[in-house]
């Protein structure tokens, strides 16, 4: 019944950016299907941002939507990170669309 609790805790918000458009929601879940979320992305090599308030902020966008200009900043420097470790220029390379995933788990109280 533990680990069930646990993944009722964990939340995932996948991000797609297609260079043309804000970033939109590609796909967001709790528990089960958050883990679902975060297993796609490992298989498929996205990376996995844990923060929390992000976390929280993109969940409430709904699906397929752009994010709000709000989370224009936070989500930059989310894909700027994720570029910076892949390597990629975006100013040079506008090739491809770009994925990231943001992850949150709640600690349990007892």
């Amino acid at each position: 019944m533990s680990e069930k609790r646990g993944r009722e805790h964990r939340k995932a918000v996948a991000l797609r950016w297609d260079r043309a458009h804000a970033p939109r929601i590609a796909a967001t879940g709790t528990g089960m299907t958050a883990e679902e979320i975060l297993r796609i992305a490992d298989e498929h090599d996205i990376p996995l941002q844990q923060d929390p308030a992000l976390t929280e902020a993109l969940a409430q966008i709904p699906l397929g939507e752009e994010i709000p200009p709000a989370l224009y900043v936070a989500v930059a420097e989310v894909l700027a990170f994720v570029f910076m470790l892949a390597g990629i220029d975006p100013r040079r390379d506008q090739s491809e669309d770009s994925s990231v995933v943001t992850e949150s788990v709640k600690s349990q109280s007892s």
